[in-house]
């Protein structure tokens, strides 16, 4: 049985995060994340605003898996997804929260959800030691520490740097994930890897007592093993969740993890900066159109955003949309780096213990490389 502070912190079984993997659905795989001693994660920016006006395949797809009225405000939906997740976690006790973007376009968006979870907490009193964490991305920690940690969540922010962590440090946040550039889809303007981010982050909060989780590249037991080596106090994975029988994304989106084999991902355009995709020849496209009319997002620079930008982010709609229609010629589809090692699609219990079979297991055999 493997114990970290991550653990103690969440209260769940393992130290392990289940990411929220935003705008998409992942209502059911939050349910089955928990239930299998994993913290679930609900995505939230997939009924945000932006998504019901500009995505509206996406945003039904959430609608869908939570029980939902289309009709209904962000806020109702959001209620429906919580009553699921309440009655789906109920037996096994298992622990979840939601995922939240606070991005400055997406702040009145994060408010609004922020504000319906800590009203439901509090007219659901029976949810609370199941329902306890807030995580939130993508954006500046500071101004949510107040209102998220007084209403009595645990507080997670996930970060690509040590800068970041250093601003979570001061936000005051609970349990900080170091986002290394392995990971699938949104990913940071500069490419600094686990290898070198996870210890780093470590490193510069030793004196804050605060734990540190490490995303990108994580996928079994020996990776875990290695970001446990590394000072982590557990690990986040999206695309070996992802490629579950329980997971709420298109079949072919799950095949397309399971067979990325060696070498199998690139880096070009996503909804809000870099991001990672499965290679195929709509990919490669997506790629070299990226280079061409956004060279920005190859130089660590956010850049404007340009008429190209948004042809590529039209380009990029069509591509996931094809991908959930089933259409293989045109489809798109993220996923990280670690895809090339993800070869099955067990259920989430199956996945969940064999991480941490894994883990245990190469834990116990490093004694055998001493002198």
């Amino acid at each position: 049985m493997i114990k970290t502070k991550m653990n103690e912190l969440l209260g769940t079984k393992y130290p392990i995060i289940q990411a929220g993997m935003g705008p998409f659905s992942n209502n059911k795989l939050c349910i089955a994340a928990a239930n299998a001693g994993a913290l679930g994660l609900m995505s939230t920016s997939g009924i945000a605003s932006g998504t019901r006006d500009f995505q509206p395949e996406i945003f039904q797809r959430w609608v869908e898996t939570a029980n939902a009225n289309p009709e209904d405000s962000s806020e109702d939906i959001l209620r429906s997804a919580l009553k699921q997740a309440d009655e789906g976690t109920k037996e096994s006790g298992g622990i979840f929260g939601i995922n939240v973007m606070v991005s400055g376009m997406m702040f009145e968006d994060a408010e609004k959800l922020i504000n319906t979870a800590i009203a439901y907490r509090e007219e659901n009193p029976d949810i609370k030691e199941r329902f306890k964490v807030i995580f939130t991305s993508a954006g500046d920690p500071l101004p949510w520490g107040d209102k998220i940690k007084g209403a009595g969540f645990k507080w997670l922010h996930v970060v690509p740097s040590v800068k970041g962590a250093l601003r979570c440090q001061k936000a005051g946040c609970d349990l900080i994930v170091a986002s290394g550039h392995e990971g699938g889809f949104h990913t940071s303007w500069e490419p600094v890897h686990s290898m070198t981010l996870l210890p780093a982050v470590v490193e510069a909060l030793a004196d804050s007592g605060i734990p540190v989780a490490g995303a990108g590249g994580f996928c079994d037991g020996k990776s875990m093993a290695a970001a446990l080596s590394l000072g982590g106090a557990g690990i986040q994975m999206g695309t070996r969740f992802l490629a579950t029988k329980e997971s709420d994304f298109a079949p072919m989106w799950k095949e397309g993890i399971v067979n990325a084999g060696d070498r199998g991902t690139l880096v070009a355009r996503g909804f809000v900066g870099p991001a990672r995709w499965i290679k195929n020849e709509t990919s490669k496209v997506h790629q070299k159109n990226t280079l061409e009319l956004t060279p920005e997002l190859f130089l660590d620079s956010p850049g404007p955003m340009t008429d190209g930008a948004l042809q590529l982010m039209d380009y990029e709609r069509k591509g996931i949309d094809a991908t959930n229609e089933g259409n293989a010629e045109k489809a798109m589809y993220a996923g990280g780096e670690c895809a090339q090692r993800v070869n099955d699609m067990p259920s989430v219990q199956e996945m969940v213990d064999n991480v941490m079979k894994g883990a245990v297991e190469t834990i116990k055999n490093l004694p055998s490389v001493l002198g």
